[in-house]
Order: C-alpha cells, then structure tokens, then sequence
C-alpha cells in the first residue's frame, strides 16, 4: 500500500528514545491523509466476490464464528493485500479504512461473518470486549451512558474522547448511520506525542508515568478495580500509547486510590487538545470496515441522534484483535491482566465468570 505523503510523514522508524522526537511512519498528519486518502482501500468487483463465495461457504458449513480459523475463510486473491494491510496496520500507517461492501444486500449474520473473517486476516486471535464474553461487539445506544462508571461508551449516543481500546486492533463495521452526529476521528498518537514534546515538556513527563485507571465494574478474578499506567511508553525503541479520559478520571472513586493532581488533568487535557488539533475526520458509509492500531493511534466518536424508528440507529459492529509479537509491549500492558509472565499476550477484557460468546444483537 502506498505511504501518505507529506513533509511530516515518514516511511522509516528510528528507535524512540524517551523525551525525543519519534519518527515512525504512524505519524502522520491530516492534511496529508485527507488530500491523498491513502488509507482510504476500494473494494473491487472481485474482492467483493471473493467475500460473497467466502461467507457462503461458512454458512453451508454452518460453523460457528467462534470456531472459525483463517482457513475458513478462504481469500485466494484478496488474502495477499489483507497481509499487506496488516503490516500496514502494525509497521506502517497504524489504520485503514476498507470502502465497498455491499452490507445492505447481506443478512445480520452474513455482515457478521464477512466483518469476522477478514478480521481473521488481520489478526491472530478475537478478544473479549467486555465482562460477558462478548467477542463480536455492537457500537449501538442501548439508553447507556459513560458518565455513569459502571457503563461503557459504545452502548450510548454520548461523545466519546480521544481514546484507545484495550487490543492491538480495533476493528469496525457500519452497518447503519445516525441521522446527525456519530463522526469518527483518528489522531496519530506519535504527532500527539511529538507536540506535546515541543509544546510542553513538562506535561509529556508527566504522561510518561503512571495513572489510576476505573475498571468501570469488569474486574478480572483476584485483581483490583483499578489499574496503573501511563500515557506514553517507552520500550525497547518503540512509543506504545493508551489513554482512556473517562476510566482515568473516574479511578479515584474506588478506595486507596489517590485523586488525580492538577498537573495530572492539565496533561489529560492537553492530550484531548492535541489529538482534536491533528484529527483525520473519517464518515462511516454502510459496509465501511476500519482497522486501527491501539498502540500508535487513538480514535473519538462525537455524540449523535439516531433515527427514532425501531431498528433503525446508528449501527457499528466491532471487533478486537490481538497479533502476538506486534511491537515489544511494556510491562504495564501485561499487569492489566495479571502478573508478568503468566499473561501470553495482552488485551481483552474478562471478568471472574467469562464466557467467549458471539451475540448477533446488542445487549
């Protein structure tokens, strides 16, 4: 895939060293991207049949989604660029967005199994996205909302903050859009990253180190409510970024946790300020997939109005995906789940009583 073009985008990594410029190709800018649409990939004719011969062999076989490998989803022509957009996705750019799938002509099943299998190309294993086991997510306003900390963002019409989800890729599907609202936005952690260094120091040392962070209620057997880490990571030359406002700001409601400090929300907010200054505004069209890579990107959604008739609200399928070995992931990442070295790979969220299940529907 080509590289975006622009005086701040780079094809080349050098290893990052702590408190100085990152040059990575995740750092990008909008204005590069927005005239070019580089991460912008058309589906062709016969990519889409491709899909279409795909999905209708898992359907005859009847194989669950949970049960469905690589292999399942035989892709003889288009699997070769799908590799291609998952080094794009881990040593390149950090996101794509896929344009072309006819969703509308497909069944709620049918969308969930071509969303899944190309996600399988993507990615080596499907996380759970929640205490339930959900492996299939759905971005959807059940009457959720975040201000209340035992509930997440997706399940609501509120604005979400810049933000990063707890996998190496996040994926989505548009299956509806809202009447009004609902726009995505991506940052570049890595610019992020670079003007806060030039713009404030100070506030960048400050997100180097540790932060509570609210469990919101998900809490994995035998661990706290809350956890700790930072904004940026330094590790072994690479900057890995997570940054989750409303989970950080809510962390000290649990006991033992200290409140955060005034220079602790200066720099949060300044992290929001930047991100909204380098943001790649991105509208959903039905059938729409984007991928994007946690660790070097961080994405928003603003608040929307969904069209009042039943069944017919802004709709999002989503998906997380870990590749083991992406990028070398700091300690911090593992000791969410639990003690370094007994945790394989980082990501996914569980609760004592996790079940992996695919729900079709939002719940």
């Amino acid at each position: 895939m080509p590289q975006p073009s622009g005086g701040h985008s780079t094809s080349r990594r050098e290893p990052a060293v702590p408190f100085e410029p990152v040059v990575d190709p995740a750092d990008w800018r909008a204005e590069d991207l927005a005239a070019s649409e580089d991460y912008l990939f058309h589906l062709t004719e016969g990519q889409v049949a491709e899909l279409d011969d795909a999905v209708g062999t898992v359907e005859r076989a009847g194989t669950p989604l949970l049960d469905l490998t690589r292999d399942d989803f035989p892709l003889p022509e288009f699997g070769p660029q799908l590799a291609d957009i998952r080094n794009e996705l881990i040593d390149g750019r950090g996101f794509v967005q896929l344009r072309g799938f006819p969703v509308a002509r497909y069944s709620r099943l049918q969308a969930a199994i071509a969303f899944w299998g190309v996600s399988l190309h993507l990615g080596d294993r499907v996380l759970s996205q929640n205490a339930k086991g959900h492996l299939l997510g759905h971005v959807y306003d059940i009457g959720q909302t975040n201000k209340n900390p035992n509930q997440r963002g997706p399940y609501s019409s509120d604005a979400i903050p810049f933000h990063v989800d707890c996998s190496d890729i996040v994926g989505l599907m548009c299956l509806r859009t809202a009447v009004s609202g609902g726009e995505s936005g991506i940052a570049s952690s890595v610019a992020v990253h670079n003007a806060i260094l030039a713009r404030r120091p100070d506030l960048l040392r400050i997100l180097a180190e540790p932060f509570y962070r609210d469990r919101r209620g998900e809490v994995p057997r035998g661990m706290e409510p809350w956890y700790r880490s930072a904004v940026f990571h330094y590790n072994e030359g690479c900057l890995s970024t997570t940054v989750e406002p409303h989970y950080m700001r809510t962390a000290e409601r649990h006991s033992g946790v200290p409140p955060m400090t005034p220079e602790q929300h200066e720099a949060l907010d300044f992290v929001g300020a930047v991100a909204q200054k380098l943001r790649l505004d991105i509208a959903f069209a039905p059938g729409d997939m984007q991928f994007l890579n946690n660790h070097v990107a961080m994405h928003t959604r603003s608040a929307f109005v969904d069209d009042p008739r039943p069944g017919h609200g802004r709709h999002l399928l989503r998906i997380w995906l870990g590749i083991r070995g992406c990028r070398p992931l700091p300690d911090p990442f593992f000791e969410r789940h639990g003690r370094v070295g007994e945790v394989e790979w980082p990501g996914g969220i569980v609760g004592p009583d996790t079940v992996p299940n695919v729900p079709l529907d939002p719940a």
